[in-house]
């Protein structure tokens, strides 16, 4: 519960659309977590281009967060060193945190919510996560 300026308790909860929430990484990459005022677990939305194979190959050793991809729209494949999974709308993946992943993107792009947290450890935003953060791509 909140309560508001004039001191009546209020439902605690936060709703925005997508469209609204501030983008990093060229766009590619909506703030959903530090727009929505989550501190529990990294939450972001990836917009794909049609046939987009650049998103980097990675893992999560340094920092022993695991993700689970959720696809909202679109289609594409995560490959989970060499092994291949479809993503479609409402597929769901988990990834642990020292497999390595890459996603790439099918003929009409991909749009992907990715949550991310560290087992048995509160989670920590990274600094390009946060509202008003500058864009790590963006060019000085």
């Amino acid at each position: 519960m909140r309560i508001d300026d004039e001191g009546i308790a209020m439902a605690d909860f936060t709703a925005l659309a997508l469209k609204d929430i501030e983008a990093t990484f060229g766009g590619g990459v909506r703030k959903v977590r530090a727009a929505l005022g989550v501190r529990s677990m990294g939450i972001q939305v990836m917009e794909f281009p049609p046939n987009f194979d650049r998103y980097p190959e990675h893992d999560h050793n340094h920092d022993g967060q695991e993700e689970v991809y959720v696809t909202l729209r679109g289609s594409g494949t995560l490959d989970v060193e060499g092994e291949q999974t479809t993503l479609e709308p409402d597929t769901m993946v988990r990834v642990g945190n020292g497999a390595k992943r890459k996603v790439l993107s099918g003929p009409d792009g991909l749009r992907l919510m990715v949550l991310g947290g560290r087992p048995g450890e509160a989670y920590s935003a990274p600094e390009w996560s946060e509202l008003g953060a500058p864009d790590p791509i963006a060019s000085s």
